[in-house]
């Protein structure tokens, strides 16, 4: 027999996911030598010795038989002379910092501990149950390699029992960097007391009242989700008005409450444990719950302290995050405690310090795929794959939804959600981001940093005043263009048409884009379509007052002053307001002009008093989706006009003529249902139309109205219908969380856009 010996470098997700325990055994029941250990890269270094057919049969386990959790992305191999070493150990880590590693995302508890927390044993009871198949990662990594000296456990001394566990390579909590129970680990405490911290919660939230829960990467405000009262007593101490609420329930309380699919079910069950958008069953949750919406958020307990809490309450709970608005989680408790003082009631809290804030996914399926609202929690920081040249880069993203994305050596990483740059705790917290993950990748100074085309965005101010420190280039990104980028990058393909179905994007004329189509060549993006552009009298006003869209439109449909006053006071208007709008339409002021997708649907919504107010990101479009389910479609068909070389959908007679079937007596519902078709159709066919005539057999879709599953399937069917292949965000979120991405890739490939 030969005898070899090789040197493996692994590169991955292969930290904190129970890899070296796995490389051991294997080891061991092959009769190898040598040794395993991790990096400071966050790869993992085997050294292997045996007869080579062995060897062999080891890197076929390594490549495809790894643990659950581990995702391997390359295996260096390096042949070594045999030394004729007995024996296999795992070794100290090392540090070496040579780029190209990943780190672990957070994982939901896994079954075999669940059994633990609800048994008998020493870990019964005990909320921070974990092994190296579970629990928290990114957001306790302090640095690496990912060993507990380089965590926020290592405040949390091993008893003797963890310790014998820790160190056996046969156990499963084998350097589980976060083993812990109740003799040693961190611990719970409601208002300061630790004394039956978690009883008195559960006993809290059934007599109705609302308590902060700290959690893995931030901080949730939770109470009964079957009771109106209590759910409105947290609406109007947060003072959202009509934001929706997730909720947490057990696996077996989820059917009660909504309707679930099979693939809706796997998606819950993910170890990522993302909150999943669900129909709602009739009649089961408060109104307050999703406010005018027929869906709701739902997530199934992803730790011991989840399943605990549960268990005892008995019953799904609101979920939904203890942030301000438009400010970042809530991770210290002394923070908690007084920010929080008047909104929650009590507040369970651990002393375990939660490194990098990170809030949950939310995802739903649309147009026969899964799509991302949020990529956050159990997802972060997994990278991408992808060739942007040798040196790195960062993309900051736009202003609302926002993630950053690093690029170094082959692996573009998105970050956690950050959230709405619209003030300085959430810059402040972009920035210490952007540091915490670029010192955790090993990723050096940005040679390139990407941002918005937006010149007044915050995150702008960042990239300039980073690339003026450091001596990067800056890279300014039209918004939508970038929405493009990210879906051609993500499906590996340079040729596509891909439209861009969005609210606002900063456009290269100055003016509001939102409903664009663009043809894509390799590093060359032409906007070869577009809606038509209306004026949008007060400029943002205009976004959280939506009957201000209707007045743009009815006065691009031809409608006179008088016409328009009389008809936006009937709906609702006051006079003072009224006549504002009809001046600026009148004159031209203040009244920039857009071809938002978003902003015609706000439109209709309003119109058909589905939504007059606009309380959060994208609530028009989400009520009149909902209004939409219950409609027929009506024949409509949207015209088209040619200006400047772009091809147009003229969604101002489409509205006019929703008006007119208003008028006639349609139902609402049929309404919503036709303006959705005719947004969909329309602008298919101007995808459609470019793409033949430029031989290109790949049509994609993107922005934020792609997750309209109404809109996003129709689109899909015209496309398929004409024999092209349709694509969509699928890895990245296709609304602004995934901007960076393709501002990362748009900068990365030298991209160019043609307006």
């Amino acid at each position: 027999m030969s005898r070899v010996r090789r040197r493996l470098v692994v590169r991955g997700v292969v930290q904190g996911v129970g890899f070296r325990p796995f490389v051991y055994r294997t080891a061991v029941s092959l009769g190898l030598a040598g040794s395993v250990c991790n990096r400071g890269d966050a790869g993992v270094e085997i050294v292997v010795e045996g007869d080579a057919a062995v060897v062999d049969a080891f890197l076929d386990d390594l490549r495809h038989r790894p643990p659950q959790l581990a995702r391997i992305e390359t295996i260096e191999v390096e042949p070594l002379d045999p030394t004729g070493e007995t024996g296999f150990e795992i070794a100290k880590s090392h540090a070496t910092r040579n780029a190209g590693g990943a780190i672990p995302p957070d994982t939901a508890i896994c079954p075999a501990c669940v059994e633990d927390v609800q048994g008998s044993g020493r870990y019964a009871g005990y909320w921070a149950t974990s092994c190296t198949d579970c629990g928290p990662r990114f957001t306790v990594i302090e640095g690496l390699p990912y060993d507990r000296p380089r965590t926020s456990m290592r405040d949390f001394p091993l008893c003797s029992e963890c310790e014998a566990e820790y160190t056996n390579p046969l156990d499963r909590r084998y350097h589980a960097q976060t083993t812990a129970c109740p003799a040693c680990g961190p611990r719970l405490a409601l208002d300061v007391d630790p004394e039956l911290a978690l009883e008195r919660a559960a006993a809290a939230l059934r007599a109705g009242a609302v308590v902060a829960v700290k959690g893995l990467g931030g901080t949730h405000l939770a109470c009964l989700a079957s009771s109106g009262a209590a759910c409105e007593l947290l609406r109007s101490r947060l003072g959202r008005s009509g934001q929706p609420f997730a909720l947490m329930a057990r696996a077996r309380d989820v059917e009660a409450i909504a309707r679930v699919t099979v693939e809706e079910r796997a998606l819950l069950e993910r170890p990522e444990r993302p909150i999943v958008v669900l129909r709602q069953r009739a009649g089961a949750l408060p109104a307050d719950i999703a406010p005018g919406l027929d869906t709701v958020g739902v997530m199934l307990p992803y730790s011991g302290l989840h399943v605990l809490l549960l268990d005892l309450v008995g019953e799904p709970l609101v979920m939904t995050s203890a942030n301000l608005p438009g400010r970042p989680m809530l991770i210290e408790n002394a923070e908690i405690a007084s920010r929080l003082r008047g909104i929650a009631d009590h507040a369970l809290v651990h002393d375990r310090r939660i490194v990098a804030r990170c809030d949950d996914s939310v995802v739903r399926r649309t147009a026969g795929r899964t799509a991302f609202l949020r990529r956050s929690r159990g997802f972060t920081p997994q990278g991408f794959p992808i060739d942007l040249g040798p040196d790195p880069i960062l993309a900051v993203g736009p202003e609302t939804g926002v993630t950053f994305a690093l690029y170094e050596s082959g692996t573009l990483t998105l970050s956690q959600h950050i959230g709405s740059i619209d003030n300085l705790e959430t810059y402040e917290f972009l920035r210490g981001a952007v540091d915490h993950l670029s010192r955790l990748l090993g990723v050096g100074a940005p040679k390139t940093v990407a941002c918005d085309a937006h010149p007044q965005f915050l995150t702008s101010r960042f990239a300039r005043e980073l690339a003026e420190a450091t001596g990067a280039r800056v890279v300014p990104v039209q918004h939508h263009a970038a929405h493009a980028a990210a879906t051609l990058a993500e499906h590996g393909i340079e040729r596509a048409v891909v439209a861009v179905l969005d609210g606002y994007g900063y456009g290269a004329d100055g003016s509001a884009w939102g409903g664009e189509v663009f043809a894509c060549d390799k590093a060359a993006v032409a906007r070869v379509g577009s809606l038509r552009p209306v004026r949008l009298p007060g400029g943002d006003l205009a976004t959280r007052h939506p009957l201000r869209v209707v007045a743009g439109y009815l006065a691009a449909a031809g409608w006179t002053k008088n016409e328009m006053g009389s008809m936006l006071t009937a709906q609702g208007g006051s006079p003072a307001e009224v006549e504002a709008v009809t001046l600026q339409l009148e004159r031209g002021l203040n009244a920039p002009w857009s071809t938002s997708a978003g902003r015609f649907l706000d439109a209709v919504a309003a119109w058909l008093g589905v939504c007059r107010e606009r309380t959060y990101e994208g609530e028009p479009a989400m009520r009149l989706e909902a209004v939409a389910r219950e409609g027929k479609v009506l024949e409509i068909e949207a015209t088209f006009r040619e200006t400047e070389g772009r091809r147009e959908v003229d969604l101002v007679s489409v509205f006019a003529r929703l008006v007119e079937l208003a008028e006639g007596g349609a139902a609402a519902a049929d309404i919503a249902a036709t303006a959705q078709d005719a947004l969909a159709r329309g602008v298919a066919c101007v995808a459609i139309e470019a793409a033949r005539e430029r031989g290109i057999d790949v049509v994609g879709l993107s922005g934020g109205v792609a997750v309209n599953d109404a809109i996003a399937s129709r689109f899909r069917q015209s496309i398929e219908e004409a024999g092209l292949h349709f694509v969509a965000n699928e890895w990245v979120p296709c609304g602004d969380g995934g901007v960076s991405f393709g501002q990362a890739v748009f900068a990365g490939r030298g991209m160019r856009l043609n307006a």
